[in-house]
């Protein structure tokens, strides 16, 4: 037996999770595994079989199994009973998707499986082949972008990367434009500007604005990407749910602007933390921060905090709609209230909005006793 070769490994932009393509004269496979200090939230790698390079076995390939050996797929199930040709590494491509937690194998620009970023967050490994024509235990049929959404949404993905890697389609200028203009019609105009992105795609910043009364400040480029976990956790309804932005606002009579720069410079970290630590951020959501106010553990986020400004129409991002949340300072009494029920972070901004707590940061005392 021919020993197993690494054909292709591509780390995603956050350099958490790794994506791998292997063969031996056997079958090719696609995997997906952690960065080693996230293997305790994500023990198991996902793994895709791609195709076999002998012929189909009649049944399961439980001896390959009980060897450790990755499975052929059984005949009923391929495209070929016949084995197929093997992979040639200069020609496979391995797309990472928008969110950061799923990966493509393209080869000479045919799509040969996906294993959807949604899958790392359950039990069992679910992935799509191309040379699958029906439903069995090691993957599903990839189908048509026609007739199998992962497929339109690798189509999606490759179009995605292929305008940011091309400077006369580069989206950031639109983008950029478009959110200040949004901030400057509702506070006014920009200040100051704020490159949060170390030089890194995709490009990230704050916007500082102000009026008479507050320091104002946005971030903008966190919702090119869409947020891990939002598929599973809210399946149709993840348009509404996978893009955002931060607010943070504290009143003038409060600090000088140097002081509310600090504070505000807790938006730069938590505008990386869903792709740095694979996780999601949404209303009531709590979060430990060193440049809090003084006295301040850290913050809540909820876009409950700035309704009192009415409605912000964020512009739509690869047609979603964007949420604004904002950054309000909380006290340790309150990050452990929030943290020790199952719904503690909107019974958290349920009880500061009773007590006159809004968007804009201004002293108070804790609300929980």
């Amino acid at each position: 037996m021919r020993q197993t070769e690494i054909l292709a490994e591509v780390s995603n932009d956050k350099q958490t999770l790794v994506a791998m393509v292997e063969q031996d004269d056997r079958v090719v496979y696609l995997y997906i595994y952690p960065r080693e200090d996230l293997r305790d939230r994500f023990p198991r790698m996902r793994g895709c079989w791609v195709r076999n390079l002998s012929p189909a076995p009649p049944e399961d390939d439980t001896q390959a199994m009980q060897l450790g050996l990755p499975p052929m797929l059984a005949a009923e199930y391929c495209r070929s009973v016949d084995a197929e040709a093997p992979l040639d590494p200069a020609d496979i491509q391995i797309l990472w998707n928008e969110s950061d937690d799923g990966a493509a194998l393209w080869y000479q620009g045919l799509l040969l499986a996906v294993i959807p970023g949604w899958s790392l967050y359950i039990d069992h490994s679910v992935s799509y082949s191309a040379a699958c024509i029906q439903q069995n235990p090691l993957t599903f049929p990839l189908g048509s972008a026609s007739t199998n959404r992962q497929y339109a949404q690798a189509d999606k993905t490759r179009q995605f990367w292929r305008d940011w890697q091309h400077e006369d389609h580069n989206p950031w200028p639109k983008i950029q434009r478009n959110f200040i203009s949004c901030y400057e019609q509702r506070v006014g105009p920009a200040v100051k500007y704020y490159a949060i992105d170390q030089g890194s795609w995709p490009p990230m910043a704050i916007s500082q604005h102000e009026d008479e009364e507050n320091y104002y400040f946005f971030t903008l480029g966190m919702s090119i990407r869409p947020m891990p976990q939002i598929e599973l956790l809210f399946n149709d309804d993840a348009e509404n749910h996978r893009r955002i932005e931060l607010a943070f606002a504290v009143g003038k009579e409060y600090v000088d602007e140097a002081n509310a720069v600090q504070m505000a410079s807790a938006l730069s970290e938590y505008a990386q933390l869903p792709w740095n630590t694979l996780s999601w951020l949404g209303e009531g959501h709590t979060l430990l921060s060193p440049v809090a106010p003084l006295g301040y553990e850290g913050h809540i986020i909820s876009a409950a905090l700035g309704a009192s400004r009415g409605a912000w129409a964020l512009p739509r991002c690869y047609g979603d709609p964007v949420n604004l949340l904002w950054a309000s300072p909380i006290f340790a009494s309150e990050l452990a209230y929030a943290q020790s029920r199952p719904n503690g972070g909107y019974e958290l901004v349920a009880m500061l909005l009773e007590n006159g707590v809004r968007g804009e940061f201004a002293p108070r005392s804790s609300v929980v006793a």
